[in-house]
């Protein structure tokens, strides 16, 4: 699917759909001593708090509710301060005794928010993908009330006896799945199947589906994820602990990236060219739409390349007046902000020119520091060279001007992260 179609149907789907994160449980299968599980930390940070993470890196999200014990305030401020305003938080709900009851107050808090579909998570799941909640909610979109992420049970399960002690059964896995979260449904009809189960005194329905389910509703099953683990033991938190810690350290040592491009503009009447950014004076100029830099564009493309962002034309069409002898500073500057815009950084830019005049030396250095100024760099990370073809080729005829770059730039390591799932890639 085209990415813009892509996110025009994201941003459809943010709009109204809210998740409820239920974090009022006590956790007392991580051990007594300290905080609840979910305000333990995991690398460095809350478990709420990487969960929200993770949440937030799903563009279908509108908004995030979380619905807390009422004695854990001042744990629930620490853990998301700072993220009220990009995350989309909403004020928090104060949880029941139980989980079923914990959603149910959930569900009512978000009733004056206008939502038309709610994800319920756990606060224990930090490691949700992006590929599970966008397949949640495009299954509501295209019509279901409900959905369960879970995934297929690959194990032989085995029934014990009364007391443990030995196997009684083989269980029959065809057709079992262990369930996940999140579980996606249609806000009113949630909502109304948690108020008839209070209602009838129902109680004892250990998820949100299972309360869909008993309300009559028709649960679709869409695919999970086995990274998507609940933490439930003192085991897990030191497994997710590991995890988020490596990924971290990865993440901060980077990959470096290089890529490389080319450039040719002919000549046509006029007394100067622009090269690195320089006028140098000429008794002909170089044709183009912009103001046919060969070296900044060749720069540009190169540096575009390095993430995989398209080239000049995709971005600054040709076609387009607007760019009709724009200075190619703005396209340099342009690829420049892209590479920040992923936490990058350039370490080294080099361009070589290939023409036979006019004569490149006296302007070199101009044109390093004009390059340099343009992409914020030191001076020593950025080299300029020239050659001729030895009288070949249409350089050689001087019909023209072409300029050859490399770009050397340092990424954030392309790696799935341990909370999203997402290695930086489009999705097919």
């Amino acid at each position: 699917m085209p990415a813009a179609r892509r996110q025009d149907q994201d941003t459809a789907a943010a709009d109204g759909t809210a998740v409820l994160v239920v974090a009022a449980g006590r956790g007392s299968r991580v051990g007594a001593d300290g905080a609840p599980k979910q305000y333990r930390a995991i690398g460095g940070q809350t478990v709420l708090r990487r969960t929200l993470q993770a949440l937030a890196a799903a563009p279908q999200i509108g908004k995030v509710m979380v619905v807390i014990h009422p004695d854990d305030g001042d744990h629930y401020r620490q853990a998301v301060a700072g993220l009220e305003a990009p995350y989309r938080l909403l004020p928090p709900a104060s949880g029941g005794s139980t989980r079923q009851q914990s959603v149910l107050f959930g569900l009512r808090a978000l009733a004056e928010h206008s939502i038309s579909r709610v994800l319920v998570h756990d606060a224990a799941r930090p490691f949700v993908s992006p590929a599970v909640i966008a397949a949640s909610v495009n299954a509501l979109m295209r019509g279901h009330k409900a959905t369960l992420a879970a995934i297929a049970v690959s194990d032989t399960l085995k029934r014990a006896d009364a007391v443990g002690a030995s196997v009684a059964d083989t269980v029959e896995r065809s057709g079992l799945y262990a369930a996940q979260t999140p579980q996606t449904f249609d806000y009113d009809a949630i909502l109304n199947a948690h108020e008839a189960a209070a209602s009838a005194g129902v109680t004892h329905l250990t998820d949100d589906a299972a309360v869909a389910q008993w309300a009559g509703l028709d649960v679709a099953i869409v695919p999970g994820d086995p990274a998507n683990v609940k933490i439930t033991t003192s085991e897990d938190l030191m497994q997710a602990d590991r995890q988020f810690r490596m990924a971290d350290l990865l993440a901060e040592l980077g990959e470096t990236r290089v890529a490389t491009a080319y450039d040719v503009h002919a000549f046509e009447p006029g007394d100067h060219v622009m090269l690195g950014g320089i006028a140098i004076p000429h008794d002909m100029g170089l044709k183009g739409h912009s103001d046919a830099d060969v070296v900044l564009h060749a720069l540009t493309d190169a540096l575009l390349a390095t993430i995989c962002d398209g080239d000049i034309g995709h971005h600054f069409p040709p076609s387009e007046a607007e760019w009709h002898k724009a200075s190619s500073d703005i396209f340099l500057r342009f690829a420049a902000e892209r590479i920040a815009g992923r936490n990058g950084r350039i370490q080294h830019l080099d361009a070589t020119i290939v023409c036979e005049h006019p004569k490149i030396g006296p302007h070199r250095e101009a044109m390093r520091a004009r390059i340099a100024e343009i992409c914020g760099l030191a001076l020593d990370r950025v080299s300029v060279k020239a050659t001729t073809s030895e009288k070949l080729g249409f350089t050689g005829r001087s019909e023209g001007i072409a300029a050859l770059a490399t770009a050397t730039v340092k990424l954030p390591l392309a790696l799935p992260d341990p909370a999203t799932g997402d290695d930086g890639k489009e999705p097919a």
